[in-house]
């Protein structure tokens, strides 16, 4: 039987966290998959552990492949193999350190089937240790709906957030750029909401992402990290010009731009604030044109492009420090 659904797992030294992974992939409601394992060359016991559910995978109805690199090439190289090996209708995403409900890949396909959508997106959780929130994605009526609300920060682009047509990874040949492992998933889903005919939205949580509460308060940038997201950006951008599909393409370009760097304003490290102010400074000056952002995110934009950074310390000390900090645990 043709597979319905390929469902690809970048690995790279997760065996502490496949064991959960892969337990929900089994207790799935809808069995018409194909699970491509993507080992990245793992120096733990990474594919021992995807080698010792191979057999209940299988036993379940389910179609397994294990690709295997011969180096480590990275999580955007890794990607492309998945997308290589996969041969079922739709491709999903699940990250090795994450889960999904038990019925997220049935609602889906369900979903896919009455709307005939290229790509069906949904909610999903942010786990931590003791508890978890459900986040609520908007709803987006058609891809150039889809597109806006991403490029101005109001819905993410996780993989995991979406279902897609493989066909639509085929048409232009969409593909992640090796080497350019940050904000490679933002350049795909651009890419793809821009080439898409139709679209749907599931208002449900199916997909549980975990974050520790060390690196959910703040994030620190290395010099690669910025060069990587700054070519991904670079490429999407350009992509939609190419297109050619409206005149806003430029505006929404900056409102993009200042998204990926919003982060740096969560924080109280002057070496942030700098960093915001010169990465991507041609977008400074449309800090309070995005009116789908909430005023106060708007308000801490401009705060810091005029360098009143005591206002973002402050913020970041009262409300995520110490509100969230309470209340993430």
């Amino acid at each position: 039987m043709t597979p319905v659904v390929s469902i690809i797992i970048p690995v790279f030294n997760a065996a502490d966290s496949l064991q959960v992974c892969i337990e929900s992939l089994i207790k799935q409601t809808y069995n018409n998959l194909e699970l491509i394992f993507v080992n990245d060359c793992s120096t733990d016991d990474s594919l021992s552990v995807i080698a010792g559910y191979k057999q209940r995978l299988e036993d379940k109805g389910m179609g397994v492949k294990i690709v295997q690199h011969e180096c480590n090439k990275g999580v955007a190289a890794a990607r492309n193999s998945g997308l290589e090996a996969a041969t079922a209708k739709y491709i999903y995403w699940v990250d090795a350190d994450d889960w999904i409900e038990k019925d997220a890949i049935e609602k889906l396909v369900e979903e896919a089937g009455k709307s005939d959508a290229e790509i069906v997106g949904c909610n999903w959780y942010l786990s931590f240790h003791q508890n978890e929130r459900l986040m609520n994605q908007p709803a987006f009526s058609s891809p150039a709906d889809g597109l806006k609300k991403m490029m101005a920060g109001v819905m993410r682009w996780n993989l995991w957030l979406f279902m897609v047509r493989r066909e639509l990874f085929e048409r232009n040949g969409i593909r992640f750029v090796p080497g350019l492992n940050m904000g490679e998933d933002m350049m795909v889903m651009i890419k793809l909401f821009a080439n898409a005919r139709r679209v749907s939205f599931l208002n449900l949580g199916l997909y549980h992402y975990k974050q520790t509460n060390q690196n959910s308060l703040t994030k620190t940038y290395s010099r690669k990290h910025v060069e990587e997201v700054t070519a991904n950006v670079n490429e999407a951008v350009r992509f939609l010009k190419d297109l050619n599909i409206g005149a806003e393409t430029d505006k929404y370009g900056m409102f993009l731009k200042l998204n990926i760097k919003l982060p740096l304003l969560i924080s109280d490290r002057n070496e942030n604030f700098q960093l915001w102010k010169s990465w991507f400074p041609e977008a400074n000056a449309f800090v309070m044109m995005n009116k789908m952002l909430p005023l106060r995110t708007r308000m801490l934009q401009w705060f810091a492009a005029k360098r009143m950074y005591i206002v973002n310390k402050l913020y970041f000390r009262v409300v995520i420090r110490t509100l969230y900090g309470m209340i993430y645990k």
